[in-house]
């Protein structure tokens, strides 16, 4: 049950000074975050699309307080595109944002979130490439969702995420199937009440199942967001019930998990999408890759301990 206390921690400006300070902490964080400039991150998917793989890059630091980082964020991934533009990637390198970054949670945030955003997908899309929207926690979906049908009305590749621990996932997921947008479904890493979301794992499990069937039956492009072996396997065979073809869907995996894989997938013919974050507002993003997975969490603390 360390998983709940690990996402309340992601919140703690304490925390926050503890972890980072801590001995074995870069370690760790250069695991997950790919670095803190673009100009380090751009070698990295050079050798990811060399590989065979695709990559979507989040440019992290959700937590704003203000409207001039909420303009910060929009020139970084405008920064961002103009450095992809040059690689000449097209859709193999995409982005995802998260619109909290965009200001979504300051005063007029849904109008300010849109407006910041318009313009990074505008300018991704004249490069061939395209943008996701993130999800958050329950609270700011109905604005992510109307700010993704917003979009879609000019650029109708725009992407979103559900996830399958809420819910209200799979009748969002009916909804944006028919619609013909690309979803990607992910179990979801944000702590929430027993009152939306399932708690118990295996009820998780049998949902994401329950959503990816929803998905794979439907007119849009399914974006499989998961490490796990069983749910990757069950994937493939509801594609190939489905009718899909390999271009059809694609995997999505967190950069620094699983990297055989990513490959493995690829070479079998699979489009795999690697999930690339980089900059230096790294905490939040790190404290839900710990409470993903147990594994993550021993990994930190034996640095902790090797490195003190």
């Amino acid at each position: 049950m360390l998983g709940p206390v690990i996402l309340a921690a992601s919140r703690s400006d304490r925390m926050r000074r503890f972890v980072s300070a801590a001995p074995g902490t870069k370690q760790v964080v250069d695991r997950f975050i790919a670095g803190e400039t673009v100009g380090q991150v751009i070698p990295i998917v050079k050798d990811a699309t060399a590989k065979g793989l695709e990559v979507t890059l989040d440019v992290v630091g959700e937590d704003i307080t203000t409207v001039e980082q909420s303009y910060a964020a929009r020139d970084a991934y405008l920064e961002l595109i103009e450095r992809l533009k040059e690689l000449g990637l097209g859709e193999r390198a995409e982005m995802s944002v998260k619109l909290s970054m965009f200001g979504q949670a300051l005063e007029g945030g849904h109008e300010l979130a849109l407006a910041n955003v318009r313009p990074v997908v505008e300018a991704a899309a004249a490069i061939g490439t395209t943008v996701t929207l993130d999800a958050e926690d329950h609270t700011t979906l109905d604005s992510m969702f109307a700010i993704h049908e917003e979009l879609r009305k000019d650029f109708p590749r725009t992407g979103c995420v559900i996830q399958a621990y809420l819910f209200r996932t799979e009748d969002d997921a009916h909804r944006l199937a028919a619609a013909g947008s690309r979803v990607r479904i992910v179990k979801g890493a944000y702590k929430e009440p027993a009152s939306v979301a399932y708690q118990d794992k295996a009820e998780i499990d049998k949902a994401f199942v329950r959503i990816v069937k929803i998905l794979m039956a439907g007119e849009g492009y399914p974006m499989i967001g998961s490490h796990d072996p069983r749910l990757i396997a069950i994937t493939q065979e509801l594609a190939r019930q489905a009718g899909r073809k390999l271009d059809e869907y694609e995997f999505q995996m967190l950069y620094g998990i699983r990297g055989d894989e990513h490959v493995r997938l690829a070479a079998e013919g699979h489009r795999m999408r690697v999930y690339t974050a980089y900059g230096t507002d790294w905490y939040g993003y790190f404290m839900r890759r710990l409470a993903e997975k147990p594994a993550n969490l021993l990994f930190f603390l034996r640095s902790m301990i090797t490195k003190g």
